[in-house]
């Protein structure tokens, strides 16, 4: 009784299609098709337009000074913008 059987989708489907009619059934299926594509496209180009170099550590230094607070200071900028990703 709880199962569904292949009649049952096959009366289901056809109710649908009277409902919706083929082509909109088809319009609906490229639409949603084609969002996918999309979506897998923009996820490869997100990935690729990452650059390691970016992660790497920034240098800052005075060397007339010998003064290194602004090592300290980007560091933590560093550390701060990686928290928020």
């Amino acid at each position: 009784m709880g199962e569904f059987s292949i009649w049952h989708w096959l009366i289901v489907l056809v109710i649908v299609m009277l409902i919706f009619g083929t082509k909109k059934l088809r319009n609906m299926g490229t639409d949603l098709g084609s969002a996918v594509r999309g979506f897998k496209e923009g996820m490869r180009e997100g990935a690729a337009t990452q650059d390691p170099a970016q992660d790497a550590p920034v240098r800052l230094t005075d060397k007339a000074s010998g003064d290194d607070s602004r090592d300290r200071d980007a560091a933590a900028a560093q550390g701060e913008a990686a928290a928020r990703k």
